[in-house]
């Protein structure tokens, strides 16, 4: 079994599901008491989040790659950066090391053509909806991305980082974002993907009638896979 190197803290509440899903898919291949070989790296959020509003990147891959770095030379044969948003900074982190990074973009990307889908919505941090480096990886899959109007958009990054990336998970929340999902599926979206590790924690698949692409899960599952291959 290859050893899994997380980069974790982003929040610490996502960190816990991929600890879980981890040891858990492992556990549900090999059976009996086996469960998965994990590096974890727990970053500060509270100083990623500053520097994130400063949009100070440079500060942030250098702080993604020391750890990174660190997980490589502890053991790690892959690395998965917990944070889809932390995902715009993926090509430093992977010049940093020698060992793979596995993009969580093209690990959903393979479960969205699974289900043979082309055009899919992306919820997650501002970043992530307007930036190009999750929409473009899709891209290469022929899966077009849409995302919420700009109002939505402020709607949903203010939850992420003042409500779910503290815990807290409100009912009221949870059906404005289920209200910028329908609205997306009007404008064609056959799927939403939960593009930041925190909305599966208060977004399930039983709140919608479209196929919902938790992140976090599909990240860890695609980790394992590589672990036990």
């Amino acid at each position: 079994m290859k050893t899994i190197g997380l980069i974790g803290g982003l929040t610490w509440y996502s960190s816990i599901d991929y600890y879980r899903y981890i040891n858990e898919a492992v556990n549900k291949k090999l059976g009996g008491d086996e469960a998965g070989r994990i590096i974890l790296y727990s970053v500060n959020y509270g100083e990623i989040k500053k520097l994130t509003h400063q949009n100070n990147w440079a500060a942030i891959a250098d702080i993604i790659c020391n750890a990174a770095i660190k997980l490589q030379n502890s053991g790690a044969n892959i690395i998965l950066l917990g944070a889809n948003t932390m995902h715009y900074i993926f090509n430093n982190v992977e010049k940093a090391v020698s060992i793979p990074i596995l993009h969580i973009a093209d690990a959903t990307a393979i479960e969205i053509k699974n289900k043979n889908l082309k055009k899919v919505a992306l919820l997650g941090t501002k970043y992530t909806m307007q930036f190009d480096f999750f929409k473009e990886r899709l891209a290469q899959f022929g899966i077009k991305t849409l995302i919420p109007c700009e109002t939505e958009i402020e709607i949903i990054n203010s939850a992420i980082y003042n409500e779910l990336a503290k815990g807290i998970f409100l009912r009221e929340t949870k059906e404005k974002f289920l209200t910028v999902i329908n609205n997306l599926k009007q404008h064609g979206a056959e799927g939403v993907i939960l593009g930041c590790t925190e909305i599966p924690l208060l977004i399930k698949q039983d709140d919608c009638d479209v196929p919902v692409f938790d992140t976090t899960l599909i990240h860890a599952s695609a980790a394992v896979e590589f672990a036990l291959s």
